[in-house]
């Protein structure tokens, strides 16, 4: 075991669990409550990333400066540690209604060199996410939430550039202050029964990061080491979710009064091709539809 245009999405994934956006969490003093710690691993080999033919897509020079030098932008879902520590995946425990201070400051998401960070954020249900551009070229917020009840449209912002930042000082290596455009603070609001978001941009579709929308602070997001702590857990038994946009697990967990209590799970990696989308050798559109333009990876060379 191993302890363009413009462009941006929020879609909830089809494997949701229930958090009744109606029913209002109540903060209260929490005598005696335990809490729920673990580590999170993966165990196997490390899954294909997602392919995407850059020459297909807008801006494909600027965006290109990260790719893998064939003209393909990779996008892994996995964030692995040397040892199969599991990082950036949600855990959190449903069903509290009363318990600690929800102290909520909105998360910070930044569209970067055609990649949304960080991949993957929680959010507070009925409250503000803040997203800002920080690339020359022009993406925007399509927002919407899905479930197997279906879709529903959340919101469709732009994304603004900057007015001081110019492509070609990027495109040059040149250290550039400023490159944040104005901030977009959109609301999530989801339907009852939904709480899995993904964000991605519908003309940079490599651009992706997903989230999930709490209505309790009784959650935690795993680390560099695969580790996550949650505290201040009212004693009783509940469904603890891990969650990850590719595998997921649920379980049921007593919490016992002034105790920790340990969780730890190791994944077994998905075998076999995940996406529709991987990088191929042969490709059908060719570098030459670029003319004179080139696809350089000077930011990261991805393998």
């Amino acid at each position: 075991m191993r302890s363009g245009v413009l462009c941006v999405v929020f879609v909830l994934s089809l494997g949701t669990w229930t958090q009744s956006a109606l029913a209002k969490y109540e903060e209260i003093q929490v005598e005696g409550g335990g809490t729920l710690s673990g580590v999170i691993t993966l165990q196997g080999e490390l899954p294909n990333p997602k392919g995407y033919n850059l020459v297909s897509f807008p801006d494909p020079s600027y965006c290109g400066r990260i790719s893998n030098g064939n003209g393909w932008r990779l996008l892994q879902p996995f964030q692995i540690g040397p040892e199969g520590q599991f990082q950036n995946v949600v855990i959190f425990i449903e069903g509290i209604k009363k318990g600690k201070k929800f102290d909520y400051t909105p998360p910070h998401i930044e569209a970067i060199d055609c990649k949304f960070a960080p991949y993957i954020t929680v959010v507070r249900d009925r409250h503000e996410v803040k997203v800002v551009n920080m690339d020359p070229v022009m993406h925007d917020i399509q927002a919407y939430e899905t479930s197997k009840m279906g879709a529903r449209v959340l919101f469709n912002l732009p994304l603004p550039v900057s007015p001081k930042l110019k492509k070609q000082d990027l495109m040059a290596g040149k250290k550039v202050k400023n490159r944040a455009g104005r901030i977009v603070s959109p609301k999530i609001k989801m339907k009852r029964g939904r709480n899995i978001f993904a964000m991605q941009c519908g003309f940079h579709p490599y651009m992706e990061s997903w989230g999930v929308a709490m209505d309790s602070p009784y959650f935690a997001v795993s680390d560099q080491r695969g580790t996550f702590t949650i505290d201040h857990i009212p004693p009783g038994t509940y469904k603890v979710v891990i969650w990850h946009p590719m595998v997921q697990k649920e379980l049921s967990v007593t919490i016992t009064s002034n105790e920790t209590t340990d969780v730890s799970v190791d994944f077994e990696a998905p075998k076999g091709r995940l996406y529709a989308n991987e990088a191929q050798e042969n490709t059908r559109f060719g570098m030459e539809l670029l003319g004179d333009s080139k696809i350089v990876p000077s930011v990261e060379l991805q393998h």
